[in-house]
């Protein structure tokens, strides 16, 4: 009786010791699956900026940020007057939306998260983000441009900020969903309002997932095209007021990039380079000033 308890033992053991080798195995496995999906991820982001670099580099000089943009086959110039009308679209863009998204997350999330009206915002808000950017530049055409009468930066940026307000809506949501609910309850246990308790303890806590999501935002609106063709239009001098056709860097580069002179679309392959750079640097500025201490 005893020996066959000790081979029933016996055999569990190396049936766990087996079992416990194939989960190891199988561990290891799909670590190293994800680490070679992760690597591969990368490829296609380290190719852009190797071309874009290559491409881009020759050109890239100070003259580029202080002089406007050639006429077609000239050489020289430059597209200053596209990165101001750039980060003014963009800025505009999300003054607009900024404010609103936030607000919206915040009631849809503290005030009223099982309403009808909470509901019909998220749903509203996850179906413009399959919404094809074009549309919300005709959408701003028909509302801005046909009531002013003009192209105009003030309409690109509403053009833009309806492209990114959906997207700082929902990551504002979630970033506000991680904050914990011992959080409230603590603050509201000490006597807090709702207001004081979003004011001083959620948002702040939320604050860093909040600007990745307006980050993202901001990434989106700045690489758009066809709602500024519709909007904003193009210029070839400097802005004096938002009032008035702007230049931008994507229509530049969507422009100099279909002309068949070699100048202009080495300038299209630059000024690509330069978007990239100012979407980098706003997004590492962000991510250091408003990470968690």
């Amino acid at each position: 009786m005893e020996n066959t308890f000790t081979e029933n033992l016996d055999f569990f053991r190396g049936a766990n010791a087996a079992g416990s080798a194939r989960r190891s195995a199988g561990n290891r496995l799909l670590n190293v699956a994800c680490i070679l999906l992760a690597l591969l991820t990368f490829v296609p982001l380290v190719s852009i900026l190797i071309l874009l670099l290559e491409k881009g580099l020759p050109l890239l000089s100070w003259d580029v940020f202080t002089q406007l943009p050639p006429a077609s086959g000239m050489e020289g110039g430059g597209f200053g007057n596209a990165v101001v009308g750039t980060l003014v679209m963009v800025g505009l863009a999300l003054v607009l939306a900024v404010p609103l998204g936030v607000l919206s997350a915040v009631y849809a999330n503290e005030y009223a998260p099982n309403s009808r009206l909470a509901h019909a915002v998220r749903f509203v808000a996850k179906l413009l983000t399959g919404i094809p950017s074009i549309i919300c530049g005709v959408f701003a055409y028909a509302v801005v441009v046909l009531t002013t009468g003009h192209f105009s930066a003030w309409a690109g940026g509403v053009a833009l900020s309806l492209l990114t307000l959906p997207t700082i809506f929902l990551t504002a949501e979630q970033a506000l969903i991680g904050v914990p609910k011992a959080y409230r309850e603590a603050s509201y246990g000490l006597g807090a309002t709702t207001f004081q308790t979003i004011w001083r303890i959620v948002l702040p806590d939320a604050l860093p997932a909040i600007m990745t999501g307006i980050m993202l935002a901001t990434a989106r609106a700045a690489g758009e095209t066809a709602p500024l063709i519709f909007t904003a239009l193009f210029s070839q001098y400097w802005m004096h007021s938002i009032q008035e056709p702007t230049a931008s860097l994507s229509v530049l580069i969507y422009n100099f990039s279909s002309l068949p002179f070699a100048h202009q679309v080495q300038m299209a392959w630059t000024a690509s380079l330069v978007l990239v750079i100012l979407v980098t640097i706003a997004n590492v500025t962000a991510q250091l000033a408003f990470r968690k201490k």
